[in-house]
C-alpha cells in the first residue's frame, strides 16, 4: 500500500493507522500548495486522485481509496489482530464510525475557516465553535483514556491529528487539560512517533 500525504495534514491519521498496523507500506509526499499538484516523484497528483487532496491510499491491486474515515477502517481491517477497529457488524464498530464522523464533521471541518481566512473575527468565531466540541470530547475523555472504551483505535489517530492543528495555528488547549493529556498520551505511542518522523514532524 502507498499513502499519498502532506506533512501534518489530515493524511497523518491514516499514516498513524499504517504504522500501528504493522503492515508493509510506503508513503509519497504531495505538494498541495502548488499547481499543478505534484507528488515527490514528479507525478501529477490530480491524475492519481481527481479530488486533488490527501489522503489517498493506493492498494496493492492498483485501486485508489480516498477519504480518511474510510481509509483508516480499511487499514484496520487488514490487521485485525492489532485491534485498531472493532469487528464489523458489532455495536462497537458503529461507535467507531460515530466517533470518526464526529471528528470529520465537527472537529476537522471546524478548523477549516481558521486555515482559509486571515480575518481575526472569522478565526475567533471558528475557535469558539470548536471549543464547544472540545468540551464534549473532554467530558468523554475524562473517564477513559481513549475514544472507545476498549482501547486505542483509528479514531484516536484522527483526533490526535486534528488537535495538533491548534498548536500549528498558534492556539492553546490550556482550557482543556484533559485533551492536553490525551494529546501527550497518544503522541508517546511508538507508531505515532514513527509516522510523525516519516512526515518530518519530529
Amino acid at each position: 500500500m502507498k499513502l499519498f500525504f502532506s506533512p501534518g495534514a489530515c493524511s497523518l491519521s491514516p499514516h498513524i493507522a499504517l504504522a500501528e498496523s504493522g503492515l508493509p507500506y510506503s508513503v509519497e509526499k504531495v505538494n498541495l500548495r502548488a499547481e499543478p499538484r505534484l507528488t515527490e516523484s514528479g507525478a501529477d497528483f490530480r491524475a492519481i486522485n481527481p479530488k486533488g487532496y490527501v489522503p489517498a491510499l493506493q492498494l496493492a491491486s492498483g485501486e485508489l481509496l480516498t477519504e480518511g474515515a474510510a481509509i483508516v477502517q480499511y487499514i484496520a481491517d487488514q490487521a485485525p489482530e492489532r485491534k485498531l477497529a472493532p469487528a464489523n457488524g458489532t455495536l462497537a464498530r458503529y461507535r467507531l464510525q460515530e466517533a470518526l464522523n464526529y471528528i470529520a464533521t465537527e472537529v476537522h471541518k471546524g478548523f477549516s475557516p481558521m486555515f482559509r481566512s486571515q480575518d481575526e473575527a472569522v478565526q475567533e468565531a471558528a475557535w469558539q465553535q470548536l471549543g464547544k466540541r472540545f468540551d464534549t470530547l473532554a467530558a468523554q475523555l475524562a473517564t477513559q483514556d481513549y475514544l472507545l472504551a476498549d482501547g486505542f483505535s483509528v479514531a484516536d489517530g484522527y483526533l490526535f491529528t486534528c488537535l495538533g492543528w491548534a498548536r500549528m495555528l498558534g492556539r492553546s488547549l490550556d482550557a482543556w487539560p484533559v485533551l492536553q493529556a490525551y494529546v501527550g498520551r497518544i503522541g508517546e505511542r511508538p507508531a505515532v512517533m514513527q509516522a510523525m518522523r516519516e512526515e518530518g514532524l519530529l
